[in-house]
């Protein structure tokens, strides 16, 4: 017994000086990126790293790419087993909301091993082909893919990525069966889809912009229910416009920390997300990418944790549905 309260009583010294002494001097906050470099979700976090470090002068904001694993598993259990100081933090996106759903043994639970800081944004999908595909627009595609049933390749950036989700959805909307090829990250399904080596891949704004408005895609149509505004994408329909009611899909990314960070580190990060979703630069990146800065109480820790919890309850069905199960 006199052990067992001398260690508790160590754990309560060593919470109180992380949360004292919270940054640490001369060390770095390392947030980490459950994926490659130059995806989506890695475009977003080193937004953040910038405008969150100006919270903190003094301090290094670093990425880690920790990628792999279905929907960015591998990242996702490092931050959940990192030292809880606040020193380590995750930006991760919808996977969050459908691990449980998804994968079956899972080396963490999303309730509670995790500190939940904030949602950061919204991003929506595009639909988008390679740019030799006969079909002009979501009319012509819809014709094409009745034509071509058993023939047609849908890319994603990996089992259990926002693209695969997208594509899950896309299937079921259209009811045509397609070829899905899963890529180790959202670049090379890219490449492979400049290429024409694919058809089509459903993925968020933040990557399909660039190539949107190059021309070196084809767009068939957003996953909101309005239109946006970004230069890019103004003048593209929805897919509910062009037929597919109710369909929606918008990918989100929240900040994470482990489990057991003291209580007034996180008050203190929260703040300085909250001051980072209204930093000017950081804005203005975003919304040119096509992303929406989460302006309401989902910016709190608990109204971010229940919404995961919605989620997760939402794709449930959708992934039973079509037979995706990772180990």
């Amino acid at each position: 017994m006199k052990k067992l309260f001398t260690l508790s009583l160590m754990a309560l010294v060593a919470s109180q000086a992380f949360a004292a002494e919270f940054p640490i001097k001369d060390k770095p906050v390392t947030i980490i990126v459950p994926f490659a470099a130059g995806g989506p979700t890695d475009r977003v976090a080193r937004d953040l790293q910038q405008a969150l470090g100006k919270s903190f002068p003094g301090t290094s904001f670093v990425i880690d790419n920790a990628a792999g694993g279905p929907g960015g598993l591998i990242g996702a259990t490092k931050a959940a087993r990192a030292t809880p100081d606040g020193h380590t933090l995750m930006v991760h996106h919808i996977a969050m909301g459908v691990f449980p759903s998804f994968v079956k043994n899972m080396p963490f639970k999303i309730d509670s091993d995790f500190e939940y800081l904030g949602m950061i944004n919204e991003v929506p999908m595009t639909l988008i082909g390679r740019a030799n595909l006969p079909a002009k627009n979501f009319a012509e595609l819809k014709t094409w893919m009745a034509a071509n049933k058993g023939k047609i390749n849908l890319g994603n950036a990996g089992s259990g990525s926002a693209s695969h989700l997208c594509g899950m959805m896309f299937q079921a909307a259209v009811n045509i069966d397609m070829t899905t090829i899963p890529y180790k990250g959202t670049a090379p399904a890219m490449n492979d889809l400049l290429g024409g080596q694919i058809d089509l891949m459903c993925d968020q704004t933040t990557n399909t912009s660039a190539q949107i408005e190059a021309g070196k895609v084809k767009a068939y149509g957003l996953t909101t229910t309005k239109r946006l505004t970004t230069p890019a994408l103004k003048n593209m329909p929805t897919l509910q416009e062009d037929g597919l009611k109710g369909f929606e899909v918008n990918i989100w990314h929240g900040l994470y920390a482990p489990k057991g960070t003291p209580a007034d580190v996180v008050t203190k990060i929260n703040a300085a997300l909250k001051t980072a979703l209204k930093d000017a630069d950081f804005v203005k990146k975003q919304e040119a990418l096509g992303a929406v800065i989460i302006t309401d109480k989902r910016v709190e820790s608990a109204e971010h944790k229940k919404f995961v919890a919605a989620e997760n309850a939402r794709w449930t069905p959708i992934i039973k549905a079509a037979g995706t199960f990772t180990d």
